[in-house]
């Protein structure tokens, strides 16, 4: 495993050296790339040694009779990609648990971004929970 990380921070720094043009300097010379002002800044992928602090989840509701849950689709792949497997979960609450009520709902912020109407919307329905997540 080391020798892999060495290799590739030897790769990486070649490539820099490549991508800036320049070689790297010889002992006792100084470099001319840094005596003109020209500086390349590359940046460490590693992760911190401190871990950032964990919260718990939250609890686990008693029962999911009566109440709402939200199955959120975050389009992943576009929005008929696989959307079919939260029909398929509504429809499984609806032969198995027809007293919970399903809402299905694609998020307009994509897998990556944020929907504050619909987080909005979920809190104000007051809703037992959500899944949110990618089909397929």
């Amino acid at each position: 495993m080391k020798k892999s990380v060495l290799s590739g921070a030897v790769l990486l720094f070649a490539a820099v050296l490549i991508s800036a043009g320049g070689t790297a300097p010889v002992a006792g010379q100084e470099d001319p790339d840094t005596a003109a002002g020209r500086r390349v800044t590359v940046l460490n992928p590693a992760i911190a040694t401190k871990l950032v602090e964990r919260v718990p989840l939250a609890p686990r509701a008693p029962s999911l009779e009566g109440k709402t849950l939200y199955l959120v689709d975050l389009q992943w792949g576009g929005p008929e990609a696989a959307y079919s497997v939260f029909e398929e979960m509504r429809d499984w609450f609806a032969r198995n648990m027809p007293s919970v009520k399903v809402e299905i709902r694609r998020s307009a912020g994509g897998p990556f971004g944020d929907d504050a109407g619909l987080r909005k919307e979920i809190l104000a329905a007051g809703a037992a929970g959500a899944i949110i997540g990618i089909g397929g």
